[in-house]
């Protein structure tokens, strides 16, 4: 019940209007330096952006966001610090997930098909790999042997890249939330049970409007303005009126 539950959730995040201020192929190139710092000291940087998601409030801290059953039982309220340390070293993509499920929820962001190609990828090279490592040690060829550790390594790389996209993605976005890029729409810092919505009512009213992000076309159908100026039955217009003067 529980995983229908959570399967209804990810579906829904596909009806968001928002979408990332840099998509996964862009990000390199929007943040070479913070990339790189992601790549090389990826727990690290995802133990900064998990806290600076939760507005440095460590009190809203809640085991992997609140997207896993473990979740609130960790005792986390007594030591969130060494908790969240405990997460990003010891499950890594759990907790970078768990930051992005927390920014689209929060904001109403959805995630490119682009984006969830190079996400399956990455999953599926990884899957491959193990299946040619226990090919290879079922069958006991030195060949197959090597091929999978070479496949091993590719997929390992492909991990901790797209991972450190993922995480330079999370950080220009809230790079735009808390106003780095220019004045944004004036936001408020959630209640504690918004932080996390596995469990809370869908979509919340918490974070940017919903409309398109820069550059980003209008969904069907287009907003009054795109519909041609007056509309239909307006009256012409006739400024300045009658007996008007500055």
């Amino acid at each position: 019940m529980a995983s229908q539950q959570h399967l209804e959730k990810m579906q829904l995040r596909q009806n968001f209007r928002n979408l990332w201020h840099t998509d996964l192929m862009g990000t390199i190139q929007a943040d070479t330096p913070y990339c790189c710092l992601a790549f090389w000291c990826g727990p690290c940087v995802s133990y900064l952006l998990r806290k600076r998601a939760l507005y440095n409030d460590m009190s809203r801290y809640v085991c992997c966001a609140g997207y896993l059953p473990c979740s609130g039982r960790c005792g986390e309220s007594r030591c969130p610090e060494f908790c969240l340390a405990t997460e990003v070293f010891c499950c890594f993509g759990n907790s970078v997930a768990s930051t992005r499920f927390l920014l689209q929820d929060e904001f109403n962001i959805q995630t490119t098909k682009c984006d969830n190609c190079i996400i399956g990828f990455m999953f599926c090279l990884q899957q491959i790999a193990c299946i040619f490592s226990i090919v290879a040690m079922i069958v006991g060829s030195e060949e197959i042997s090597e091929a999978s550790q070479l496949l091993s390594c590719l997929a390992e790389m492909v991990y901790c890249t797209v991972c450190a996209c993922l995480q330079t993605q999370h950080k220009i976005e809230m790079d735009k939330r808390d106003g780095k890029f220019g004045p944004q729409p004036v936001m408020a810092v959630p209640p504690p049970q918004q932080m996390s919505r596995i469990d809370q009512p869908f979509p919340p009213s918490v974070g940017y409007p919903q409309q398109p992000a820069y550059g980003q076309p209008y969904p069907y159908p287009p907003p009054p303005q795109a519909q041609g100026y007056p509309p239909a039955g307006y009256p012409p217009p006739n400024y300045p009126p009658p007996g008007y003067s500055r």
